[in-house]
């Protein structure tokens, strides 16, 4: 690779200073003389959509830091300028479930989940990043017994309200944007109430984005604004998911900033990064959007759970317990712009700096707000290997060209300009990112440079970009064989290392002074963001290594009194997730301790029993439960008592996720878990994990 590497920097350096004379050039004027295009607002990573920064908390230093760097620090990775957050709503909307600021109506805590932490790690490694909150699901108390969270538009917007507040009070976070519903319908009468109950309690630096829709009318809430002064006086930005790099004439027209505020979504390789390259440059050039926002920031959550595997993510980290990361394409593809630009910077007008190149590819120039700095990005990714996910890409060649770039105006006596350069391989060619060529003299005005195809360069007067590296990364390393939770060490309103919530919050409270508990804390069903609504009034936590078979489950599960759940249970194999959590099937130990009763069923509906009964051991309050499945058996036991020894079922998957979780929702808490491979024996401390206090039971 590092010869790959010497050889393109020596044929780049090459065509950097080639005698053009003879060579047929495109000249591109770079003039803000004749006026400035749009306001740059920044490029950006969304955490959320799904607990996709889940596992990224459970890492420890210094691994975890150096992530958090090559995301946000300055003039070190991808430098990015926006964070989007999911604003959690106890519910399910992808891959995982992220927990509300307010399970109740008269619930506030502003300490739960893991968004709060990284807002704050991303501003304390950039003051000036932009931080911005969106819902995907809420709390059922918010529908007032329906389905429709705008049912009373005052207690929605109290709701938002309060979570910027915390932000602001408990956190010392501005939340500069706000948005609507993800990908869902908006409400008129909602907005107008949000703009006015953010104003009346002081956060008026709060801008609204709608309506952050994906769908074919993704642009019309434009026409809504122009005939509606109120409305428009609410909304601040247009906002669209995956528009293709096209906006509408009527959005165009309306003057409100437009953003790609989710985009990219693409498996985070080469073409995953020409992608993202593609869609930075051509949103502006094309569809006038002044910010895009890549969905997701990091791939951070089980690879086996929904669209994990994909790595639709600007890097991979998704193994804590080996300290393993991965600093995929797009990082060092977003340092091309975001190194060298900050939000309140100007893109220059169309056809002076910005706009398609004669033979393919693209050119964006921007400014700084005194008019002293210049950077130019270009980039010339073929059709064939820069297609995002969605939408479907047309056809369009490029081939290898020569431009001329003419400084003019404020630029006209620059003499010296820096190089980035990338060059994207495939099908068996070595890639070149983010590298730092010779710096370019500027000749009567002129900046002459042969481009060839999948490439990105950026020129600038900017002089502080840097390539980060920490050297070696850390191997990939299987889950460990051993999980060992006990939980008086978390922080309370956190979540346990590692587990995965699907239905229902399960977060750490304290129950006396001394001890702490995982509790499931969500009393009834949300509002969804699936498109099928939950249909099970049960909650569940997974954890572990889904490409395990045989495993032993031990939990010290402790009912509680008031508002609490009849039945809980532990399970292995659990072969579903996600939207489609109602659906799992696996080995799930049931207890039901008010009536001493247990079940073992193939489904986490429980209507596939495969053995039950009572038994007066089953205490009522405090029990320790285990599952075992090893050689094509499986036994239960309650305070070390056997319950039940059977043979697996034939239909019952092969492997899957451990897990815990009640049968309905309600409080439960855990005061120990453990999980073993009981295909391995323990292979000592490189493979077993602990959290809490040092002890076995």
């Amino acid at each position: 690779m590092l010869s790959m590497a010497r050889v393109w920097v020596q044929l780049v350096s090459l065509l950097l200073i080639v005698d053009h004379c003879c060579a047929q050039t495109n000249l591109i004027k770079l003039d803000d003389t004749v006026g400035l295009g749009r306001t740059f607002d920044g490029i950006g990573g969304i955490s959320g959509g799904s607990a996709t920064s889940k596992l990224l908390a459970d890492y420890v230093e210094p691994h975890r830091s150096q992530i958090l760097d090559f995301l946000f620090k300055p003039n070190f990775g991808a430098s990015l300028q926006v964070l989007k957050v999911e604003i959690g709503g106890d519910c399910q909307c992808s891959a995982a479930t992220e927990a509300s600021h307010m399970h109740n109506s008269t619930d506030e805590n502003y300490h739960r989940g893991y968004e709060w932490w990284l807002m704050k790690e991303a501003k304390s490694r950039n003051p000036d990043i932009k931080l911005y909150g969106l819902p995907w699901t809420f709390p059922g108390w918010i529908g007032n017994g329906t389905l429709d969270p705008y049912n009373d538009p005052n207690r929605l917007a109290d709701y938002i309200t309060k979570w910027v507040r915390g932000a602001k009070t408990v956190h010392g976070l501005q939340i500069d944007y706000i948005g609507i519903w993800n990908e869902k319908p908006y409400n008129i009468s909602y907005i107008k109430t949000l703009r006015k109950m953010l104003d009346s309690n002081g956060l008026g630096k709060t801008r609204i984005v709608a309506a952050d829709l994906a769908s074919a009318d993704k642009w019309d809430i434009a026409s809504n604004l122009s005939m509606d002064a109120e409305l428009e006086a609410a909304v601040d930005v247009i906002g669209a998911h995956y528009p293709g790099t096209l906006s509408t004439q009527g959005a165009v027209e309306q003057g409100k900033p437009l953003w790609s505020s989710e985009d990219y979504s693409t498996v985070n390789n080469n073409t995953g990064g020409a992608c993202w390259a593609r869609i930075l440059n051509q949103n502006y050039v094309n569809g006038y959007m002044t910010s895009t926002i890549a969905w997701n920031l990091v791939d951070s959550w089980y690879k086996d759970l929904p669209l994990a595997g994909e790595r639709e993510s600007l890097m991979t980290a998704n193994q804590p317990w080996s300290g393993h990361y991965e600093l995929d394409t797009p990082i060092w593809v977003s340092a091309h712009t975001c190194q060298f630009t900050a939000p309140g910077w100007h893109y220059m007008r169309h056809g002076y700096g910005v706009g398609h190149l004669e033979k393919g590819g693209s050119i964006v120039s921007l400014v700084s707000p005194d008019v002293s700095q210049l950077t130019v990005v270009i980039e010339t990714m073929s059709q064939e290997h820069s297609e995002c996910i969605r939408p479907a890409l047309p056809y369009y060649n490029v081939s290898a060209q020569n431009v001329t770039l003419q400084l003019m105006g404020s630029f006209v006596d620059v003499q010296e300009m820096e190089v980035w350069y990338t060059k994207l391989g495939f099908n068996g060619q070595g890639s070149l990112t983010f590298y730092k060529l010779p710096s370019i003299q500027v000749s009567k005005g002129q900046v002459q440079v042969s481009l060839g195809v999948d490439e990105i360069y950026t020129l600038t007067t900017v002089t502080t970009g840097k390539k980060g590296d920490y050297g070696t990364i850390p191997d990939s390393k299987p889950f460990p064989i051993d999980l060992f939770s006990f939980f008086e060490s978390l922080n309370e309103s956190s979540e346990a290392p590692y587990f995965s919530a699907q239905q229902g919050v399960f977060e750490i409270v304290s129950v006396n002074t001394w001890d702490k508990h995982l509790r499931q804390s969500v009393l009834e069903p949300p509002i969804p963001w699936c498109p099928q609504r939950p249909l099970l009034n049960a909650t569940m936590a997974l954890v572990g290594d889904f490409t395990w078979s045989e495993v032993e489950v031990r939990a010290e599960v402790i009912m509680v009194p008031v508002d609490g759940s009849g039945g809980v249970f532990v399970a292995a194999r659990i072969d579903k997730a996600g939207c489609e959590t109602y659906l799992a099937r696996g080995l799930y130990f049931f207890l039901f301790p008010n009536d001493q009763l247990f079940l073992l069923t193939k489904d986490f509906a429980g209507n596939e029993v495969i053995v039950g009964g009572r038994n007066e051991l089953i205490d009522k309050v405090d029990n320790t439960m285990e599952l075992l499945v090893y050689k094509g058996r499986v036994s239960g036991k309650v305070n070390r008592t056997p319950l039940f020894n059977t043979t697996i079922p034939y239909d019952v998957p092969h492997n899957g996720f451990a897990g815990i979780g009640t049968d309905s929702f309600g409080y439960a808490d855990w005061d120990f878990f453990g999980l073993r491979n009981a295909s391995n024996p323990i292979g000592g401390k490189d493979y077993v994990l602990r959290f809490g206090r040092e002890r076995r039971p």
